[in-house]
């Protein structure tokens, strides 16, 4: 079941942020142009981040279950996902998977157990952030507002005259979003783009996770840092490289990371 929502019903417990209310022609839409799918089982926490969200000004479509999930997501190309792991049927790491071979769209897991986020990131399913249950909704919020704000690309896209990061092999198109690895294309989720972007621009310079974060997630994100250290290893493996030995990303042990990799001319000039 797929449900359309735009409208605040009343909550127990914290107080959501108010919410315009909506008009009920079937489906009750908001005003705002940011669309965010909720796929999650549980009525009451279903219900709850939806009202925040709604709260916030955010379009949101809320299901059930993993197979109606991944039909609206087709169908409604939201910005942001909230999916939960223990989904009936179609389970949350096969929704997540499925997802990522049609859409970058930001995808936030929700897990029953915090040992579960460690088994979720090893196995690279593209989730960008996790959160544990219980958790506050606000907590959520703040963490859909940091992703959403997040630019999409480096600051030195804005200058027209180098969107395409030329290195040995490697080029990193900050206008497309591209990156072709020996003249073949690699696919990267829109965290992995962002980190390579963030740490291409000023190749040998070291980037805490810390700074990596502020860039990529947003100043107010509040996650755990190590998830930093999962991302490289997927976008090392994604290289063409092992996670622990890379030609264009070198870990600065207990600071952090750089991209190592040195401009070249770019070809035909």
């Amino acid at each position: 079941m797929l449900t359309h929502v735009g409208t605040r019903p009343d909550l127990t417990g914290e107080q959501a942020p108010d919410a315009n209310a909506g008009r009920e022609t079937g489906f009750m839409c908001s005003d705002t142009t940011v669309p965010v799918l909720v796929i999650e089982d549980e009525p009451p926490l279903a219900r709850i981040v939806r009202d925040y969200l709604i709260g916030a000004g955010y379009d949101v479509t809320q299901t059930h279950n993993g197979s109606d999930g991944l039909r609206a997501a087709r169908e409604l190309d939201p910005d942001l996902v909230v999916l939960d792991l223990g989904l009936p049927g179609l389970d949350g790491v096969e929704v997540c998977r499925e997802i990522r071979t049609f859409s970058d769209c930001y995808i936030i897991m929700l897990t029953a157990r915090s040992d579960e986020i460690d088994k979720l990131l090893g196995l690279g399913v593209g989730a960008d952030d996790y959160l544990t249950k219980p958790f506050s909704p606000r907590e959520l919020l703040d963490r859909t507002q940091a992703a959403l704000r997040r630019p999409r690309v480096s600051k030195l896209a804005t200058d027209s005259r180098a969107t395409a990061w030329h290195f040995q092999g490697l080029t990193i198109d900050t206008a497309t979003r591209e990156v072709v690895l020996h003249e073949a294309p690699v696919s990267l989720i829109r965290t992995e783009f962002d980190i390579l972007a963030t740490i291409a621009a000023c190749p040998r310079r070291v980037y805490s996770r810390r700074h990596i974060i502020d860039a990529v997630w947003g100043a107010g994100w509040g996650g755990d840092e190590h998830i930093v250290d999962v991302h490289v290893a997927h976008l090392r493996r994604k290289l063409g490289a092992d996670p622990l030995l890379s030609r264009y990303v070198d870990t600065v042990r207990g600071v952090g990371y750089r991209f190592v990799a040195e401009p070249v001319r770019e070809p035909g000039r």
